[in-house]
């Protein structure tokens, strides 16, 4: 029987643990938060245009992580998908119990770069997974999943340091073998374009990730309210986030020691693909904004320009899309504080 927790069991979180579910011998645990009387009582209820309507019923419905470490269960894997917010929390701090040294591996779908390194710091003998997913579902109430476009998720052993000969031995031989059991599950749930990756290809689709949320997200909280699909439509936005892109884009190589992989969407190619979504859909920065939530401004935008300058480079658009976004939260932050 394979034990997995779901840490953040939010739209995304409970779509892939839904497919998960499907799996025989796999019971699927899930620690929700603002959605916990919901789903405690009537499960997920989750609408796909690929699956179809269907409920999820957790194994175990949980209030918080102590629950789930009380519940005498050893996590097979634990899957957090939470939102990386480094400078209000430590979220490896919530996994302290769940994680069995030499058995619990950590699956990390979460945005933006450096995400894993608090949980390798804070548990240097487990196995950390690193995954990127481009998945679009939101939770419309809570309890209640829209599954709207696409499934793939990206996963591959987080082995940072690693050479050809540590990669095949040891840790970094479970790692994979972790890497490819979880990725199997996911594809006998259903979800086809779950993809094995190996450590450096799945650090650069994070830098890819990073160049269309890095470009699209900061856009959208600046203009005021933009949808992706209308600052892909409009001429200046249109050339303002592709040279953000490229900008990105040229800056990774040099970062990892390594060429883009060539199935790699190219900027134009995206923005084209972005043009063609009218579904008017907000990039996510833009809801916490909306919301007054703290934005994912770290891990998205702080993160890679610091990795950038520690290898000497500078990237210019981006560092300029931070300043001004930080400095907004801050400067709504203290207009908040003062009411």
């Amino acid at each position: 029987m394979m034990n997995v927790l779901i840490v953040g069991a939010g739209a995304v979180g409970a779509f892939y643990a839904s497919r998960l579910a499907q799996v025989p011998n796999c019971q699927v645990s899930v620690v929700c938060r603002s959605n916990y009387k919901a789903v405690a009582a009537n499960g997920f209820k989750v609408d796909s245009p690929k699956y179809g309507s269907y409920t999820f019923t957790p194994h175990r419905t949980l209030a918080n992580p102590r629950e789930a470490s009380d519940s005498n269960i050893v996590w097979d894997y634990v899957v957090v998908s939470t939102k990386a917010l480094p400078d209000v929390s430590d979220d490896s701090e919530i996994l302290v119990g769940l994680v069995k040294e030499g058995h619990t591996a950590i699956v990390l779908i979460q945005n933006g770069l450096g995400v894993e390194e608090p949980y390798t710091k804070r548990f240097p003998a487990a196995t950390v997974l690193s995954a990127v997913t481009i998945v679009s579902a939101a939770q419309t109430e809570p309890g209640v999943i829209k599954h709207n476009r696409w499934t793939r998720i990206s996963i591959g052993p987080y082995l940072p340091g690693s050479t050809d000969t540590t990669i095949h031995n040891g840790d970094g031989k479970t790692a994979i073998e972790r890497n490819k059991t979880f990725i199997k599950a996911l594809q006998d749930g259903g979800v086809k374009d779950a993809e094995d990756y190996s450590h450096a290809k799945l650090q650069m689709v994070r830098w890819h990730k990073i160049a269309i949320n890095a470009s699209m997200n900061p856009s959208a909280v600046l203009s005021n309210g933009s949808t992706n699909n209308a600052m892909s439509a409009d001429p200046e936005l249109h050339r303002h986030l592709k040279g953000v892109m490229e900008e990105v884009l040229s800056v990774a190589p040099k970062v990892l020691g390594t060429p883009l992989p060539t199935d790699l969407a190219t900027p134009e190619q995206i923005l084209k693909s972005t043009m063609k979504n009218t579904s008017g859909s907000k990039p996510s920065m833009l809801l916490d904004w909306e919301q007054g939530k703290k934005m994912e401004l770290e891990v998205i935008l702080g993160n890679p320009i610091r990795i950038a300058r520690e290898k000497g480079l500078e990237m210019p658009r981006l560092q300029s899309l931070y300043a001004l976004l930080r400095m907004s939260q801050e400067n709504r932050d203290k207009a908040k504080s003062k009411l």
